[in-house]
Formats: C-alpha cells, structure tokens, sequence
C-alpha cells in the first residue's frame, strides 16, 4: 500500500490557508495535515470549517490536526479537538511534554503519560485519534522512549522524522523500530544538523524509507512534507515530484 503525499501547512506559515491549498493542489499532493499555531487556531470552530471546505474544494482531504498539545496537567484539548472536528480530521499530532526522555524524572514521566492517556481517551470519544510528536525536547524523543510510552499509553499512535544529526542507517534503524505504531511520516532532508536542503540531497535515505514503509503490512498513511530550503513556495512543486515519485518506485 502506497503512503499519500502530503504537505504540513506549518511549511508555510506566512500564507494563507487558501493559497496552501492551491499549491498542495498544483503539486498533485492528496492530503494536508492543518497547523493549529497559525493557520487553524484551537478553538476557531468557524475557521477551521471554512479552511475544510477549501481543502475538500481543490479536490485534497484533510489528513490530520498538527496540535501544540503538550499534555500539561491542567492544559485542555477540547478546543484542539473542536477544530479538529471541524476540520474533518480524525487524526491529531501532540507533544508529550518539554523535557527530553533521558531527563524527565519518574514523576515528570507519570504525569505527562497520565495526561495523555486522558486525552486519548477524551479523542476517541469523538472518533479522533492521537499521534506523538516524534520529537527532542519530549519523552518520546527515540525508539526506546516512544516504545515505552506507547506501551503506557496504547491508544495513541506516533508520527517518525529522521532524528537531527542521524545518518541514514542510524535514522532507517529508528524508523524499523516503531514503524508498525507509524500513522505518518514527516519528511524533510536536514543534513548535518538544521540546514534545509532540497529532498533529493537525502535520496538514499528517503528511497529507503519507502521501501520499508511500503513492504508493511499496514504503513503509515501519510507522507507529510514538512520544511522547504527558505520556506520558498516556489521549491514545493518540485519537492513534491520528488516524492510523488520514489512513493511510486516503492510501491511497484
């Protein structure tokens, strides 16, 4: 089964959730997971129906709700779910907390699982899902410490990105560790550490990836574009090619 091209909107923050949509469109992409910082508040019910109906419009679907959930005792998901509702999306990405999982204390872990598991449970009351953050800076920032929390923590799922600084045996080797809890896939190329560049500088790592993806009986969903070299809304439909293509070649 083929994973579906996507693209993140956080890629482009500065535009309007009308012109991402065209250009998820013009790049022949399915999917768009909408970002809950800029282009579809928490909360903004009439928003978050208004951008559902252009994305359904151009002929793409919404794929998930890109959160900035980050599982606080007191912190509330209902309005991060209204949206999500709104939007038609039945998958929601969170974070699980802001301490990286070799430093959280005993205590930091129980609470942050304990919120969570609530907030799962809160999601699939209204037929939503939630996905981890594959992240630094949370406790599910490696194999080990996601593997961990999901067993804590069975209704969620989690998204994978290549770790900053990984090379590819290192980062193909995360991904065969969680991918059969993998509902989606960020992809970018970074190399060394933050630079941006063009997906095809990284071709052996994401070609890989496909193919595993691709081999499992039950893939991720969503191959999500996620950062382009200076946020240039020119590069996307290039990008997009790239990925449309090696999603192809894995699948024959």
């Amino acid at each position: 089964m083929i994973m579906r091209p996507g693209l993140c909107s956080v890629t482009f923050r500065g535009l309007a959730p009308e012109e991402i949509v065209a250009l998820a469109a013009d790049a022949q992409l399915e999917v768009i997971e909408w970002g809950g910082d800029v282009h579809v508040p928490p909360g903004d019910v009439e928003r978050a129906v208004r951008v559902a109906h252009a994305t359904t419009d151009a002929g793409l679907a919404v794929c998930s709700y890109g959160s900035y959930f980050r599982a606080g005792a007191d912190e509330p998901l209902t309005p991060i779910l209204d949206s999500a509702q709104a939007l038609g999306a039945d998958r929601v990405r969170v974070w699980a907390g802001r301490v990286d999982s070799a430093d959280a204390t005993p205590e930091q872990y129980a609470q942050i699982a304990s919120r969570l598991r609530d907030a799962a449970d809160e999601a699939f009351e209204r037929g939503i899902r939630l996905a981890l953050e594959y992240h630094r800076g949370t406790i599910a920032d490696d194999p080990d410490a996601v593997l961990r929390l999901l067993a804590d923590v069975p209704a969620l799922s989690t998204y994978w990105q290549p770790s900053v600084g990984a090379e590819d045996a290192q980062a193909l080797a995360e991904f065969d560790a969680v991918a059969e809890h993998t509902t989606a896939v960020h992809v970018f190329s970074w190399w060394p550490a933050g630079e941006r560049l063009r997906l095809h500088e990284r071709e052996v790592l994401w070609r890989r990836l496909c193919s595993a993806a691709s081999a499992l009986q039950s893939p991720p969903q969503d191959a999500l574009l996620e950062f382009v070299p200076d946020d240039d809304p020119g590069l996307l439909l290039a990008e997009a090619a790239t990925l449309r293509r090696w999603l192809s070649q894995a699948d024959r």
